[in-house]
């Protein structure tokens, strides 16, 4: 069963091998996992990812994003670090910080690169594959990204109000522009509360914000 996944019964397992998995997997194995030291000094994507060795079967399961969605890797697949539950380690290319904001490292997206192989992506919603015929381009929210292939995507957010300067509550409306050709992963949006309705009671009573 080395190098391939089953999926089934909400659980991705994996057999014995070396793997990538998110943060707190696997949920159940036989035999053992060891976490491994991931080699290299810049990986961007170390907090999200581990690198762990098992001896036999080893099941993935995040309860905060039961839908688990399996990307084949024959071409170069970006997808969201943190949502990553599993993937060979041998399929690991890289890691990048793709900006959201212009310019600014606010809602920055961490993204692990893999190609040859497979991933398997575990979101809080289905995911739905879209594809992005050359010339077009696909507008989607930061939050909803799962992964892409193709074209590096382009941040975009509104030109700033005054009271988007004045009070922390940040940049909304932010997307993502994808532009053709590519396929793209999306999961349902789900963005946080204003964050004006964590400001004192005097500004919100103010300024209505």
């Amino acid at each position: 069963m080395e190098g391939a996944v089953k999926i089934e019964g909400g659980f991705a397992e994996v057999g014995a091998g070396a793997w990538l998995m998110g943060r707190g997997q696997p949920a159940a194995f036989l035999g053992s996992a060891v976490r491994r030291r991931r080699k290299g000094v810049f990986l961007r994507d170390r907090s999200a990812l581990d690198l762990v060795e098992t001896t036999a079967a080893a099941k993935c399961a995040d309860a905060r994003r039961p839908f688990l969605t399996h990307i084949p890797c024959a071409a170069k697949i970006s997808a969201v670090s943190s949502k990553v539950l599993v993937a060979p380690a041998a399929a690991w290319t890289g890691a990048e910080t793709v900006k959201v904001v212009p310019m600014s490292m606010r809602s920055a997206l961490c993204v692990t690169t893999l190609g040859g192989e497979w991933v398997v992506m575990a979101t809080a919603s289905r995911t739905a594959r879209l594809q992005v015929a050359d010339g077009d381009t696909l507008s989607v929210r930061p939050e909803s990204v799962v992964a892409w292939t193709g074209n590096r995507p382009t941040g975009f957010c509104p030109r700033l109000g005054v009271w988007d300067i004045l009070l922390p509550r940040g940049p909304r409306d932010l997307l993502l522009h994808f532009h053709g050709p590519s396929v793209v992963w999306a999961e349902g949006s789900d963005a946080p509360g204003r964050q004006a309705s964590r400001l004192p009671r005097f500004h919100r009573r103010c300024y209505g914000a």
